[in-house]
């Protein structure tokens, strides 16, 4: 918020590990997600907007009625819901494993029609896992079926190249196009220049704040350990870091 990003989103993997400690293994809950996601989105009521992991849906049509609604209700303005099986893994490991297109059509269904009950405009994002099991063309199939089920953005999980990645957004114009960059995972490193340029539309960093506090954290307790100080900068004082937190507000 700070910094002045116009959008800002939720990551499962983030959620899954601040608040339950574990690995992105299809661990957290429809509580878990919607709870945090609740807290960020009114970091600023009229801040920037929140996009959502929303994982799989959490389970049948029922419960993703039930997931889309809630997330409406905690102020998320957009959210992802994707093929993987319920059992799911962090879209950059390897192993991952998606259902059948009928049942991820159904997610998409419910979603649209959770969406379309509670007359929101909240952005209803289908994303497809199905590259590393099924390769390139059934990922396209099930983004052009979900694009005809309602959906409004598209996300292709795990480019390989950057040319594949420019090739989608290609065959979706003008149907915009998530870009998630994840840097060391299985795409390579796409700038946003880079990404604009492709033809993206919106872009998420979604282990850009995982990654350099897991640094961080770790070189500060080995400083503790081997020096016995914290060796925290003059100038990141407790009243500095509450007043990120509104302390002045």
């Amino acid at each position: 918020l700070q910094v002045g990003f116009p959008a800002l989103y939720m990551t499962g993997a983030g959620t899954t590990a601040s608040r339950l400690g574990m690995a992105d293994l299809g661990i957290a809950h429809l509580s878990d997600m919607k709870d945090h996601a609740e807290m960020i989105a009114n970091l600023d009521p009229f801040g920037p907007p929140l996009i959502a992991d929303m994982d799989t849906g959490y389970g049948g049509p029922l419960i993703v009625d039930k997931a889309v609604k809630a997330y409406i209700r905690a102020g998320v303005a957009g959210f992802h819901i994707e093929d993987q099986i319920q059992n799911k893994r962090c879209g950059h490991l390897a192993g991952k494993k998606v259902v059948p297109e009928e049942e991820y059509y159904m997610r998409i269904r419910a979603a649209k029609g959770a969406k379309d009950a509670m007359k929101s405009d909240i952005v209803l994002i289908a994303r497809t896992d199905a590259l590393q099991q099924h390769g390139y063309d059934e990922c396209i199939k099930r983004l052009k079926v979900a694009r005809e089920l309602g959906a409004d953005v598209g996300l292709l999980e795990g480019y390989t190249s950057k040319e594949m990645a420019a090739k989608t957004v290609k065959e979706f114009a003008p149907w915009p196009i998530l870009l998630n960059m994840v840097e060391n995972g299985a795409t390579p490193i796409i700038t946003t220049k880079e990404a604009q340029e492709m033809g993206f539309r919106i872009m998420i960093f979604s282990f850009a704040a995982l990654a350099p506090a897991m640094l961080a954290i770790q070189e500060t307790f080995v400083r503790l350990k081997n020096e016995g100080v914290v060796g925290t900068p003059k100038n990141v004082t407790p009243r500095a870091l509450f007043e990120v937190c509104g302390l002045q507000e």
